[in-house]
């Protein structure tokens, strides 16, 4: 929330620190700079669970191995994805809006004359960000 009239952000948060707390441990910018790191991190397990981490399909360790490991794999793309790829809104969208949006669009990747390309039907409301987005992964360097 926005103060109206000179516009600075004010945020309240709770410690269960004692009050004479020495040195930068009891400083109030270490303590919300904790709090903003936290919830990243709350944010980064939310977004995984997303992804299905947690959700194991079966009683046998092994399966539940593959699950896992797809499920961080899986995770780990929408991340670099969104980082590489995306801007504005959709670089900060939950693996759902990004499911919806991009990932389950129709669409056909093609190789002819050397080059790969990706054709979309151009009546879907986010080809554009979709065609931006192929561009941004195609730009980057291949691996040797």
């Amino acid at each position: 929330m926005f103060e109206a009239e000179d516009g600075w952000r004010y945020t309240l948060w709770v410690t269960n620190l004692p009050p004479q707390t020495r040195g930068w441990r009891g400083q109030n910018a270490y303590i919300d700079a904790a709090h903003r790191v936290h919830a990243r991190v709350e944010d980064a397990i939310r977004t995984g669970k997303d992804c299905g981490i947690g959700k194991y399909p079966s009683t046998a360790l092994a399966m539940n191995k593959a699950w896992q490991a797809a499920a961080l794999t899986a995770a780990t793309l929408l991340a670099w994805l969104r980082l590489l790829a995306l801007d504005g809104h959709l670089a900060r969208a939950e693996p759902k809006t990004l499911r919806y949006r991009i990932l389950h669009a129709a669409a056909r990747l093609t190789r002819g004359g050397r080059r790969r390309s990706l054709k979309i039907q151009a009546s879907w409301p986010w080809a554009a960000v979709i065609v931006t987005a192929w561009a941004r992964i195609s730009a980057l360097p291949q691996a040797p």
